[in-house]
């Protein structure tokens, strides 16, 4: 085998690892996405079949990138290539690296914008102005903030304002390096972002309607269970985990060579799916308690919440908290997604990380400027990233790990017995499969649900109809 090159920097500790692998996982996928989609699939059905696609399909991706990782040492994209070199493969299967990297930073382009609405918020929450009175007043709230509303170039301008202070935030973690910035933030960020979401939650279940959320997120409803399901389930696991977007990859490149690859990947899948039914438990709470609809779509989040806070005791303190408490999880992740990067451009001769660092913000605060001033761009962008690239970079990665690198290499980094047989197993003969399915189905039901394409009719059968063509005029 040719030699494979390695990074310097490792994580200080198992700690310091485990608080910035949880950190990249928990984000926007938890309390923005998770939320608003269990509410559209029947609640603990949903959750059910979530919790089967993260242990049988992301756990074992997750498995792959950490182990493809601490193997080279190196970026996601250098990594493959040099993995791939080792067992004389061709160097093409970069592309593994290229195609997490670019949907890494093709998410992190609206998660920079999404965030900043979060800022805004959590700004309007602090000076007791969230404007929740009821949901014609939040959704004015809303558009108002996004430019759509009163005032637009004003409301543009400001949150272009507030993306770049939260893009710089980002580069000074990321540029000052692994123990310096990204662990530093972690260690200090995730432990506080725990209690705060025991406060959020506590304080939802004694104002809230728990029976109501009980029946709802712990009941399965099988009846609202079809094919679809299964393709947001995936999706949802896949942005919520963080598989398939290089980022593991890249912070399995630090691991010292004591972490238990396996056990650490099931720790962090399980805290990244604990995490998302505890926010399901903290909003719901709150949303029954105010009488507003469960599955209102992204609206859920930044409309229906502040008006449940209105409605409910000491709403406006916990409003500050829950914003926060977003925007925690938001910033964490962030910053993993733009590693990814860096990473990459840190290896290039004569690039510093600060440098590489300032460079990839001023390009996102650049695109987002696109994303602020005409919006459509980014519901566009969301669908990509969660519709195809994910969902092919988890497919090439299972497929450059299940059947490119040879069962020595990775036995060395993620052991040999049980384990190692059912993980190679499903690697190999259930992940491709089920992935390519939900790669071909899940993007067409995307195109019939956000740009209303009508599919033909055993299609259609298949996926349900997401939408009704215009009556013809007579």
């Amino acid at each position: 085998m040719e030699q494979i090159g390695r990074k310097t920097e490792n994580w200080s500790s198992r700690f310091a690892f485990m608080m910035a692998a949880v950190g990249s996982s928990v984000g926007l996928g938890n309390f923005w996405r998770f939320p608003y989609t269990a509410g559209e699939n029947g609640g603990g059905a949903f959750i059910l079949i979530y919790v089967l696609c993260a242990a049988l399909i992301a756990l074992p991706l997750l498995m792959a990138e950490y182990a493809m990782g601490r193997k080279s040492g190196m970026s996601a994209i250098e990594g493959v290539q040099s993995l791939a070199r080792a067992e004389s493969k061709t160097q093409y299967w970069g592309i593994v690296g290229w195609v997490g990297g670019l949907t890494a930073f093709f998410i992190l382009t609206f998660y920079m914008v999404i965030s900043a609405w979060l800022l805004a918020y959590l700004i309007q929450a602090l000076g007791g102005n969230l404007h929740g009175a009821d949901a014609a007043v939040s959704g004015q709230n809303f558009r108002n903030i996004i430019g759509a509303g009163e005032h637009p170039m004003q409301s543009k301008w400001y949150i272009l304002g507030l993306s770049g202070a939260f893009i710089a935030a980002n580069v000074a973690v990321v540029g000052r390096g692994v123990k310096g910035g990204l662990e530093t933030a972690a260690t200090i960020l995730m432990p506080a972002f725990f209690i705060m979401l025991l406060v959020v939650l506590g304080f939802s279940l004694m104002n809230g309607d728990v029976a109501r959320t009980v029946d709802f997120l712990l009941k399965p409803d099988f009846s609202k269970v079809g094919f679809g399901t299964f393709l947001s389930a995936l999706g949802q696991a896949f942005f919520s985990i963080g598989v398939g977007a290089g980022l593991m990859i890249t912070y399995g490149a630090y691991l010292d060579r004591g972490t238990n690859i396996p056990r650490a990947s099931a720790i962090i899948a399980g805290s990244d799916t604990l995490v998302a039914v505890i926010a399901g438990f903290t909003i719901f709470p709150i949303v029954f308690a105010a009488g507003l609809p469960e599955a209102s779509g992204p609206s859920l989040f930044f409309i229906s919440m502040p008006v449940a806070f209105e409605a409910i005791p000491y709403g406006s303190v916990f409003a500050v908290v829950f914003f926060a408490l977003a925007l925690f999880a938001a910033f964490t992740s962030s910053i993993s997604l733009m590693e990814v990067g860096v990473s990459w451009f840190e290896e290039r001769q004569g690039i510093t990380r600060l440098g590489a660092s300032i460079g990839i913000g001023f390009v996102l605060w650049m695109i987002g400027a696109g994303y602020v001033f005409g919006g459509d761009y980014l519901d566009f962008m969301d669908f990509m990233t969660e519709g195809l690239l994910l969902p092919l970079g988890g497919l090439l990665c299972a497929l450059f790990a299940g059947w490119i690198l040879s069962r020595d290499m990775l036995v060395s980094e993620l052991g040999e017995g049980m384990i190692m047989n059912i993980w190679r197993f499903l690697i190999r003969w259930f992940v491709p499969p089920f992935i390519g399915l939900v790669l071909v189905f899940g993007f067409m039901d995307k195109i019939q649900d956000q740009y209303h394409v009508q599919l033909p009719g055993v299609l259609e059968s298949l996926l349900g109809a997401n939408w009704a063509p215009p009556p013809v005029a007579e």
